[in-house]
C-alpha cells in the first residue's frame, strides 16, 4: 500500500470521508443541530458541551479544537449553528473553515427567530451542502497523506501483549512509508518518559516529553494522591492489570519504535512527518476528539474489555486482545489480535492491519461506522468554569 483514494481539499490535506458535519459552536445549539440532522440524516451532527461558561487555557483549547473540526480533511461542508450570543462564537469557526476552502454555511437562532425556523432553515442549507460535497470525486494520492490516531480503551492484562504491539508494528510500515502517527493519552505514559526520551528526535522533543508527563504525573497526584500510582479503572483491574505503569508500558508500543518527530497540545495539527506524541487525557471520549482535532482521517483503536465507540467524522478501527472477547463482541471488532496469544507472529497481524487501514482509507467501512457508533465529541476541560 505506497496510495490510497481521497478527497483532496483546496488546502492540500485529504478526507477518506466526505461527511458534511453540522457544527454547534455552543452546547445550547445542540437541539436545533439534533433537529436538522432528522431532517437531513445524511448529515453527521457533531454535539457537544463547551463554547460558553470557560476563559483562558479552556477556552483556546475549545476554540482550537472546534475550528480544527471544522476544517477536518474528512468534512466536505460544515454547517454552523450559532445561538447568537455564546462566547466561542460562530464566525470563527465559520471563519477557520473558509480559509481552508471547506463549503461552510452559517446560522443563528436568535437571529432566526427561534428554533424551529432555524432548524427548517438549516435543512435547507445542509441539502446544499450535501450537492455540492457530492460533486467531490476520489482521487489517487499518496500514503505520506495520512495521519492515523492511536487509542487504547478498556485495556486488559493481554492488550500491552498481542494487540497494542501488532498496532505498533503497523505504525512502524505507516510511518516508513511516509504517514504520520499520533500517540496520546499522557496520563498512559507515567513512568514511560526514559523509554520514549530514548526515540526522540532531538533534545527539544525529549525535553517536551519530559514535561507533559511530569505535569500530567503531578495532577493525577494532586487529584489522587497516594492512589495515582494505581490510577486504573474497574475494567482495567478485572481485565488482569495491575497498574498504571503496566498500563502504560502496553500503552507506547502502539508508536512502534521508530522516532518521536514532534509533541503537540491536546488537539493541535502536527506539522512534521512521523510518530507524533500530543499531550492529551486517557478518557476515550477526550482523547478520540483530540486526535480528530489533530487531523487524524483514521483511528486505531485497541481494547481488552472490548470497547465499541467510534468517532463522528473518522473511521475507528478497532483492535481486540484475545479470540476470546473477539468471539464475544465480533460484531463490534475488526481485528482479532487473540490470533498472537494462539501462534501468529506480531509482524504478520501487524501487517494485516497496516493494510486494513489502507481498505479503510479507500471507503471501507469499520464495525463501528456500520454499527453506527458514533460516540461524542468530548472536548478537553482542565480547568475550572466561569
Amino acid at each position: 500500500m505506497e496510495t490510497f483514494l481521497g478527497y483532496e481539499r483546496t488546502d492540500g490535506s485529504i478526507g477518506v470521508r466526505n461527511h458534511v458535519a453540522i457544527l454547534p459552536a455552543v452546547s445550547c445549539a445542540n437541539g436545533v443541530v439534533q433537529a436538522i440532522a432528522r431532517q437531513v440524516p445524511e448529515t453527521v451532527p457533531l454535539l457537544h458541551s463547551v463554547g460558553c461558561g470557560r476563559g483562558g487555557a479552556d477556552h483556546e483549547t475549545h476554540l482550537r479544537t472546534l475550528q480544527n473540526l471544522c476544517r477536518h480533511p474528512n468534512v466536505g461542508g460544515v454547517l454552523i449553528v450559532g445561538l447568537g450570543c455564546e462566547i466561542l462564537g460562530a464566525e470563527g469557526l465559520e471563519q477557520a473553515a473558509a480559509e481552508n476552502g471547506r463549503h461552510i454555511r452559517r446560522i443563528a437562532i436568535q437571529q432566526e427567530g427561534g428554533s424551529r425556523r432555524a432548524a427548517a432553515k438549516g435543512a435547507a442549507l445542509a441539502r446544499e451542502l450535501l450537492a455540492e460535497a457530492e460533486k467531490i470525486e476520489r482521487t489517487e494520492v499518496p500514503l505520506k497523506k495520512l495521519t492515523i490516531g492511536l487509542e487504547c480503551g478498556g485495556s486488559d492484562a493481554f492488550s500491552g501483549v498481542s494487540a497494542n504491539p501488532a498496532v505498533g508494528r503497523a505504525s512502524d510500515r505507516m510511518v516508513d512509508a511516509g504517514a504520520t502517527v499520533i500517540l496520546t493519552e499522557t496520563t498512559e505514559m507515567i513512568g514511560t518518559g526514559h523509554i520514549l526520551n530514548r526515540r526522540a528526535a532531538t533534545p527539544d522533543v525529549a525535553a517536551k516529553i519530559t514535561e507533559i508527563i511530569e505535569r500530567q504525573e503531578r495532577k493525577s497526584i494532586e487529584v489522587l494522591g497516594p492512589m495515582a500510582k494505581l490510577a486504573i479503572s474497574p475494567g482495567n483491574m478485572d481485565g488482569g492489570m495491575s497498574s498504571i505503569r503496566e498500563k502504560a508500558l502496553g500503552c507506547i508500543v502502539k508508536a512502534g519504535s521508530r522516532s518521536i518527530v514532534e509533541v503537540v497540545e491536546y488537539g493541535q495539527k502536527p506539522v512534521r512527518q512521523g510518530v507524533v506524541i500530543m499531550d492529551g487525557p486517557g478518557y476515550d471520549p477526550d482523547s478520540l476528539t483530540g486526535l480528530a482535532a489533530a487531523g487524524s482521517q483514521v483511528i486505531i483503536f485497541t481494547t481488552g474489555r472490548g470497547n465499541p465507540m467510534g468517532f463522528p467524522l473518522v473511521p475507528v478501527i478497532k483492535v481486540i486482545s484475545t479470540s476470546r472477547a473477539y468471539r464475544r463482541l465480533e460484531d463490534d471488532m475488526d481485528v482479532n489480535a487473540g490470533a498472537v496469544l494462539e501462534g501468529r507472529s506480531l509482524e504478520d497481524l501487524g501487517n494485516d492491519i497496516y493494510h486494513l487501514v489502507g481498505r479503510v482509507a479507500d471507503g471501507e467501512r469499520t464495525k463501528a461506522e456500520l454499527n453506527q457508533q458514533a460516540g461524542i465529541l468530548c472536548v478537553y476541560t482542565q480547568h475550572t468554569s466561569l
